[in-house]
């Protein structure tokens, strides 16, 4: 331990002037002073005891050795001295280092429970948030779900479709236009329904024939001066009807027929290819549906547009309807 009173070296029994000379054992009761060079120490060693606070030294009579030992034992002494107490100070350190650190945690993250450590804490606020999410995801798929298969089971609207169920997309969905006035009312039950094709490229999901039909209605309000699309209902390869007029207004699918008709529409040319399973499937279910609700006569009668009509090539889609060649109430 450095100090800077006057006094006399214990070793060599010269004064000390009151300077950096002078340096005392720091073993409690001993309080002896010597000069700096009979420590024994190294240069250094002494740097340290200036530089580094805390730092003890002992002298040899405290570590044990007698007057008669060799200067070079003594010497070893007091350097494993001083060794000693320089890693007890870099352990006073690295505790003080530790101890700011969690303090500095403490201060970033406050303590979220106070009956648990502050990493405990955080740890089970962060399942309880994670398990809550969780929880609330599966809520909703569970609820989205069971809406569909509710809707399944009653065969409703917005069933699965795909020509097994029957499925409508309604106007909203397939984005229709309003139509350009108010469309007169169809009288029911009507006893004919008409077949007839789009003359536009086939469709096998709901994004290509949302565009199919949206297509349609604009060509037939722009280009033929329709108030809406023509159809009452368009059928998509997709399997879904895609509602046009639908059940209760009247169509402009062909002269002379449109007040006591329905007309389906099915998206394609079909001169060369046939319509689709699931076309076929759901047209089945929709007369199903119609004659159910009493917008088509139990004893109807379907047919294709160009029996009617002969000579209107638009019309003409001979693959569409030898399909139904076979059906109880094809004519």
């Amino acid at each position: 331990m450095l100090n800077g009173m006057h006094g006399s070296c214990s070793k060599c029994c010269g004064l000390i002037a009151p300077n950096h000379n002078r340096i005392e054992c720091d073993n409690g009761r001993c309080g002896r002073l010597f000069h700096r060079h009979c420590t024994g120490l190294s240069s250094e060693q002494l740097q340290l005891l200036e530089t580094i606070p805390n730092l003890s030294w002992r002298c040899d009579g405290c570590l044990g050795s007698s007057q008669n030992q060799q200067q070079n034992q003594s010497s070893l002494q007091l350097s494993k001295w001083l060794e000693q107490s320089l890693r007890q100070h870099e352990k006073r350190l690295e505790m003080l280092e530790q101890r700011s650190k969690l303090d500095d945690e403490g201060q970033q993250a406050p303590m979220l429970c106070p009956y648990l450590p502050n990493t405990i804490s955080r740890k089970a606020i962060s399942i309880t948030v994670a398990f809550v999410l969780l929880t609330t995801l599966l809520g909703i798929i569970l609820a989205t779900t069971t809406n569909i298969f509710g809707k399944t089971l009653n065969k409703n609207q917005d069933n699965i479709g795909g020509g097994l169920i029957l499925r409508f997309v309604h106007r909203q969905a397939w984005l229709a236009q309003p139509p350009q006035k108010t469309l007169p009312d169809l009288t029911l039950p009507v006893s004919l329904v008409i077949v007839l094709p789009t003359n536009s490229d086939n469709c096998t999901t709901q994004a290509q024939c949302v565009l199919r039909v949206r297509l349609r209605q604009t060509f037939d309000i722009e280009s033929l001066q329709e108030d809406d699309i023509a159809f009452n209902f368009v059928l998509g390869g997709d399997g879904n009807v895609y509602v046009g007029r639908g059940w209760d207004q009247v169509g402009a699918h062909m002269s002379g027929y449109n007040t006591r008709s329905l007309s389906f529409a099915y998206i394609g040319s079909f001169q060369n290819q046939k319509p689709s399973a699931k076309q076929l499937s759901v047209t089945k279910l929709l007369l199903e549906r119609g004659v159910s609700l009493g917008k088509i006569s139990p004893n109807y009668r379907l047919t294709g547009a160009s029996k009617l009509e002969p000579s209107i090539t638009e019309y003409k889609a001979e693959q569409l309807y030898q399909s139904f060649g076979n059906w109880s109430h094809w004519s």
